[in-house]
């Protein structure tokens, strides 16, 4: 995966604020839980960067699905705008606000 792929998810939640991306990744053999808020990306499975230049999407990363999440996020109970969105479709949406 390109990283900036993690650049575009993070300028898509500059430009919809009120919303969190939850991103289901494959790295490796491994999956991953990137949640994507107002610009930055955050592992919730492995440990983040303290320096936000550094992707937290690796290069290798394989997008498995994506789940549109109402701000703020609560884990314990997330209120849903979109799940299990397919690259393609959230590349539709980057797309159309210019990302």
């Amino acid at each position: 995966m390109n990283s900036s792929i993690g650049k575009r998810l993070e300028q898509y939640t500059i430009k919809k604020p009120q919303e969190v991306l939850l991103v289901t990744v494959n790295i490796g053999e491994e999956q991953d839980k990137i949640a994507v808020f107002k610009g930055f990306s955050s592992s919730l499975m492995r440990p983040t960067a303290f320096d936000p230049d550094v992707s937290v999407f690796p290069e290798n990363a394989i997008i498995v699905a994506i789940d549109r999440i109402a701000s703020p996020y609560n884990p314990e109970s997330p209120r849903y705008i979109q799940q299990g969105i397919s690259w393609e479709t959230m590349e539709t949406l980057l797309l159309e606000l210019g990302v």
